[in-house]
């Protein structure tokens, strides 16, 4: 399998597996609304914002945001709706991209100012695994909409595995 194969995969569960989280959340009963409700949302929309940032990063362009964690939190179906366009953005950037596109280094700045370098196929990679964190993270929060999901830990090593990342 190639990579290309391996990440179009993936997109396509990330649109899946977040399809069924946002549906999910949809349908509970607004008068009976989980108390953790409110720090689901926060990761979601987190989670969400990074997802912006590095595609962002992808596409050579500014993004914006000077924290991944902002104040202002979307009411969950206009961020329904984001999530879903994002998922299917990355599932069309995925599509374009060859073998040569992927093992492309692209540099940029993190959010704490920081500059970082990865490959294309590496920024895809963390995309993909951070997003399964953090819905793992409010499966937890929330056990009505969702199983648990493994942890999130691949910019973590690549960056200790390979300090000058962070230079």
């Amino acid at each position: 399998m190639s990579a290309h194969t391996l990440l179009t995969s993936l997109y396509r569960y990330k649109a899946w597996a977040n399809g069924m989280l946002l549906d999910a959340m949809l349908a509970l009963d607004p008068k009976e609304l989980p108390p953790a409700l409110g720090k689901a949302l926060r990761l979601l929309n987190h989670a969400h914002i990074v997802d912006h940032i590095f595609m962002a990063h992808l596409e050579g362009r500014s993004h914006g945001y000077d924290d991944n964690e902002p104040d202002h939190l979307p009411a969950l179906p206009q961020l329904s709706t984001d999530i879903r366009e994002l998922d299917q953005a990355y599932i069309d950037h995925v599509a374009g991209l060859t073998a040569e596109a992927l093992a492309e280094p692209i540099h940029f700045k993190f959010t704490d100012g920081k500059p970082g370098r990865m490959s294309r196929e590496e920024m895809l990679a963390h995309v993909i695994t951070h997003g399964g964190y953090h819905r793992g993270e409010i499966g937890r929060l929330l056990p009505e909409v969702a199983q648990a999901s493994s942890r999130d830990v691949f910019t973590g090593y690549l960056h200790q595995a390979d300090p000058s990342r962070r230079y």
